[in-house]
């Protein structure tokens, strides 16, 4: 054999099996676990492997800001993406630890629903905090949000996360505030004032949750009449037999986001998975699994309409609908918590 040749072919074979070692080795994600990490291995993950030939290692976690940060503050940055919440994306960005989006590479931002897009953060799914009841308790059911305030037409107890935020929107918006004017009249203590105010009228009948399984148990035990509630609790509730309505009037919207850790080791493929993970098909089929939203409007064509009256973002449910700003949170919830805690022993 020529002697060039063969080195040439040699050559030739090394890179090839550089290239194809490369190919199969793993992205690395990080996202929340359970249910939802489930749906998004079945929508996102497994379709990714299928059309790219690359395997995605999965971790988990609790949304720790703290654990990201300890990974690149070591200067060994071994996740390629990660699965946020809004606050996490916000003091992320705020911090320096999550790499700018180029969105450019992803898609039409303008395609995305109001409050999921960020400039180091591409949002995925949208969920809501519902009013919920009892549909084989409460024939006479509550169909807008005010009735959450209507002890004479609804006498009994009623269910809220422990929680100023949320609430405190709830009350406003109960009390005749439109969405667009939320969050500047709470920026007011005259607002503030009008939240707790209007509280006041249902405090006597609270039954507090903390944790987002416990808003479905009061239902089914009768504890309470109607409650505040993740929508994908109750939906998950209804697949185990129950019988749980969802009143889709103000509910407040939050968003997880895909985000890129600073130092990510292939900048590229970090941006390729997400732009995968977030196409209209893609996020369509997830809601297969999961009664989470997709964040694009030009998704909802795809969508199941079998599935669609269980999504906050479809547009009969969406129309009146607040997003929860994260950023009046950042700003104000020390202070507001305060009081709420000091409101809460009074």
């Amino acid at each position: 054999m020529n002697k060039t040749f063969f080195t040439a072919t040699m050559l030739a074979t090394q890179l090839l099996s550089t290239t194809l070692a490369f190919a199969a080795e793993p992205l690395s994600v990080m996202s929340f676990g359970g249910a939802y990490q489930e749906a998004q291995r079945k929508a996102v993950f497994e379709s990714y492997t299928a059309q790219t030939g690359r395997p995605v290692s999965e971790q988990e976690y609790g949304g720790e800001i703290a654990k990201i940060k300890a990974m690149i503050d070591s200067g060994s940055t071994t996740l390629d993406v990660i699965d946020v919440d809004a606050p996490t994306l916000l003091q992320g960005c705020d911090e320096g630890i999550f790499e700018q989006i180029p969105w450019d590479k992803i898609g039409d931002r303008s395609d995305w629903i109001d409050g999921t897009s960020s400039d180091c953060g591409v949002g995925t799914v949208v969920y809501a905090t519902v009013l919920s009841y009892d549909a084989e308790k409460l024939k006479d059911a509550p169909s807008k949000l005010a009735d959450l305030f209507d002890l004479k037409k609804f006498p009994g107890k009623r269910g809220l996360w422990k929680n100023p935020a949320t609430n405190l929107e709830f009350a406003l918006l109960a009390d005749g505030v439109a969405p667009a004017d939320i969050y500047k009249t709470l920026s007011t203590a005259k607002g503030v004032d009008k939240a707790f105010a209007k509280l006041d009228t249902i405090k006597s009948q609270i039954v507090w949750w903390e944790a987002g399984a416990q808003a479905p148990q009061l239902l089914a035990s009768g504890e309470v009449v109607m409650t505040s509630a993740w929508n994908g609790r109750i939906f998950n509730a209804n697949k185990e037999g129950r019988k749980f309505g969802i009143v889709w009037d103000n509910q407040i919207l939050d968003t997880d986001f895909w985000a890129i850790p600073k130092g990510a080791k292939d900048m590229q493929a970090s941006v390729d998975f997400i732009r995968f993970a977030v196409e209209p098909k893609i996020l369509a089929q997830t809601t297969k699994y999961i009664p989470y939203g997709p964040v694009r409007s030009s998704a909802n064509q795809y969508v199941d309409p079998a599935n669609a009256k269980d999504l906050p973002t479809s547009p009969e449910n969406l129309h009146a609908s607040l997003t929860l700003d994260n950023a009046f949170w950042a700003d104000h919830g020390d202070e507001i918590r305060k009081r709420f805690t000091t409101w809460l022993s009074n």
